[in-house]
């Protein structure tokens, strides 16, 4: 995507206060991307170069990547995956899968098994350790998939015990209220691509106008219905957010659509863990 509907790259830095995390884990750092969307010049190949230039540079502890590495078909996942392998890591590269990634029936094996090959280890309704047992990681199915069902994932946690969980569309913060979750990582909003400086992204103000044509009027232009189908909660679409007694970090991604973005940089995240 040419510099003009993406602009240039962000590195978010933030601290993420996390209660009862064990001293051991104090001053780890994360690396977060997000929404690759590798094809159609949806994503600069400087761009990507920068990016995993950036993740190396910090000598992350852990990578984790959370979803939509293609658009629609799984085939540049061929062309992607060899350059993530270049991703460097003290405890490995962590993956989830997002809506584009499940978009059809031979995608999800197709992706998985890319990702795998190159030593990225994608999680689907799965609980791993690469931290240790005092801060398990948990990747769950995307929220479009017949597959997402956090409650036998989440009821096997210690709910004594801090955890981190990725999934890849932020609504289900709203649903993960019912467990303990210290960080949830999310993508998919692209950061609403265009914001209003001072005032959030430009879609919270178009959904609140869409609120008020009439239906009728409404459900015969379907692109002024497609807003809500991306998101409901666009309040979280990027950036740190309290949800309840939860934390949610939204990655605006590093891939775009048009009419691209405007005051919304495509982002690396680099986060530090600490204690409150």
């Amino acid at each position: 995507m040419h510099k003009l509907l993406s602009g240039a790259l962000s590195t978010e830095k933030l601290v993420v206060k996390i209660k009862n995390l064990h001293p051991s884990l104090v001053g780890l750092k994360l690396v977060q991307m997000s929404d690759f969307h590798y094809a159609d010049g949806l994503l600069s190949e400087k761009m990507l170069t920068e990016a995993i230039s950036i993740s190396n540079a910090v000598k992350p502890d852990l990578v984790i990547l959370t979803g939509d590495y293609v658009n629609t078909k799984a085939k540049p996942i061929h062309q992607l995956a060899p350059k993530l392998k270049n991703l460097q890591s003290r405890h490995g590269v962590y993956a989830i899968l997002g809506n584009h990634d499940i978009a059809f029936p031979s995608s999800q094996p197709e992706i998985t098994d890319a990702l795998t090959k190159v030593g990225i280890k994608v999680l689907w309704n799965q609980i791993a350790y690469p931290l240790g047992n005092k801060l398990p990681l948990v990747g769950l199915a995307d929220v479009y998939s017949r597959e997402f069902n956090p409650e036998p994932i989440m009821n096997q946690l210690d709910s004594t015990i801090p955890c981190i969980v990725l999934s890849h569309n932020p609504d289900t913060a709203e649903i993960l209220q019912k467990w303990r979750v210290d960080l949830q990582l999310s993508g998919h909003t692209h950061g609403g691509q265009i914001v209003i400086p001072g005032l959030g992204p430009a879609i919270i103000y178009y959904t609140k106008i869409l609120k008020k044509i009439p239906r009728k009027i409404s459900r015969k232009l379907p692109f002024l219905r497609k807003s809500n189908s991306i998101l409901h909660h666009w309040q979280w679409s990027e950036g740190l957010h309290q949800i309840g007694n939860n934390q949610l970090y939204v990655n605006r991604g590093l891939g775009t659509y048009f009419p691209g973005r405007l005051f919304c940089p495509p982002e690396v995240t680099i986060i530090t863990l600490d204690v409150p």
